[in-house]
């Protein structure tokens, strides 16, 4: 095919001046809907929309510009597509799974429980000076809301924070500050932060900021199902004194 394209553009080319535009035309078009796959793009669609973009904004850009451009429009997007995904992670609520000691997400699993007094968020990425304040703030309001639903249903008042950093690969020194402001804020409230499934990348740098120091150690734990029953434990052997202050507002300052 190599040889036959060379051929043709060193000695047939001028053959070609004598072809009508519309017959060229009809021939490139021919070749590009040949090129189109529909049934790739329908299935871009129905399992990543996201992807199913990257591909239209290729093909309007070599369309109505030029291959470069396709290219450029594509290339774009996807790395919209990853900042978007660095600067808002995603965060869930884990409840427990009945009869087991595994806590999965509650909107994924319904039937998942919640503990009394304690909530369990997860971090699915790295933590970031990108992502450290919305992890922050998204936090706040995973408390608060937890916080008035106890209220609301006359349950037993939130105790216990549960940070699940299993997923957490890295951290970098905004994301360690951030930690660390959570855990005064948790602190003023009357609320502890507890922490489990650190890695050991994650586990060396916090170490090193002294975070494990000022948190205790006995609340980093292994697993989320460890952390639960130290908190449970704790929830039972103290009693809860009604006259507690109410918890101080948020401050993210």
């Amino acid at each position: 095919m190599a040889t036959a394209v060379m051929i043709t553009l060193l000695f047939l080319t001028p053959l070609f001046d004598y072809t009508p535009l519309v017959v060229l035309s009809s021939i490139i078009i021919a070749a590009m809907l040949g090129l189109i796959d529909y049934e790739a793009a329908i299935h871009l669609w129905k399992v990543d929309k996201f992807d199913f973009i990257v591909c239209m904004g290729a093909y309007v850009g070599v369309v109505f510009g030029s291959v470069e451009i396709g290219l450029v429009i594509a290339v774009v997007i996807s790395l919209l597509r990853v900042l978007l995904f660095v600067a808002r992670p995603r965060t869930f609520v884990l409840g427990n799974i009945p009869n087991s000691m595994i806590y999965r997400n509650v909107d994924q699993y319904p039937n998942a429980n919640s503990i009394p007094g304690i909530i369990i968020l997860e971090i699915d990425a790295p933590i970031y000076f990108a992502n450290a304040s919305y992890l922050r703030e998204r936090i706040s309001r995973w408390i608060d809301e937890e916080e008035d639903k106890l209220k609301s249903s006359g349950e037993t008042s939130l105790q216990y924070i549960i940070l699940d950093m299993g997923a957490v690969g890295n951290i970098d020194t905004s994301g360690i500050s951030m930690l660390e402001e959570v855990n005064k804020t948790t602190d003023r409230r009357g609320l502890k932060l507890v922490v489990a499934n650190p890695g050991a990348e994650v586990m060396k740098k916090l170490n090193m900021s002294n975070f494990i120091e000022n948190i205790g150690q006995e609340w980093i734990n292994l697993t989320v199902g460890e952390a639960v029953a130290a908190c449970n434990f704790r929830l039972h052997s103290h009693k809860h004194n009604p006259a507690k202050d109410e918890p101080e507002p948020w401050n993210n300052v």
